[in-house]
């Protein structure tokens, strides 16, 4: 084959190339087109599931706090309750030890008095 031929040969090639060329990029470009518009789509419901996950994640620990909270409560309302019981029995213990003690005190002052009458009774 001489050059004449083979460049001939490669015009043809080319000729042919340059001819489906036009039709080939709008075929990728169409392509690419679908591909987006099902990346955006895909995209999309990934937000969409994305957003239902964090609703779902956001009132399970709301709910969660909502317990927590409730189980605090409860414990310091039983904290206080026992606090105010220990109060209420202290209060009473000092109060009864507070009684015998101004009764040990009355009987010294009855005793006294006696001591006191009998020896104005001795003298006289």
């Amino acid at each position: 084959m001489t050059t004449e031929e083979r460049v001939y040969k490669l015009e043809g090639l080319v000729e042919g190339i340059m001819a489906t060329l036009p039709q080939e990029v709008a075929l990728l470009r169409q392509e690419v087109k679908a591909e987006l518009v099902s990346l955006r789509e895909e995209m999309a419901a990934f937000r969409r599931e994305m957003a239902g996950k964090h609703e779902t994640l956001r009132r399970e620990m709301e709910g969660r706090f909502e317990a927590l909270r409730q189980e605090m409560e409860s414990k310091y309302e039983a904290l206080r309750q026992e606090m105010a019981g220990r109060y209420e029995t202290l209060r009473q213990e000092v109060k009864a030890d507070i009684n015998t003690a101004f009764n040990r005190t009355m009987l010294v002052f009855v005793l006294l008095s006696a001591f006191l009458a009998l020896l104005t009774l001795m003298r006289g």
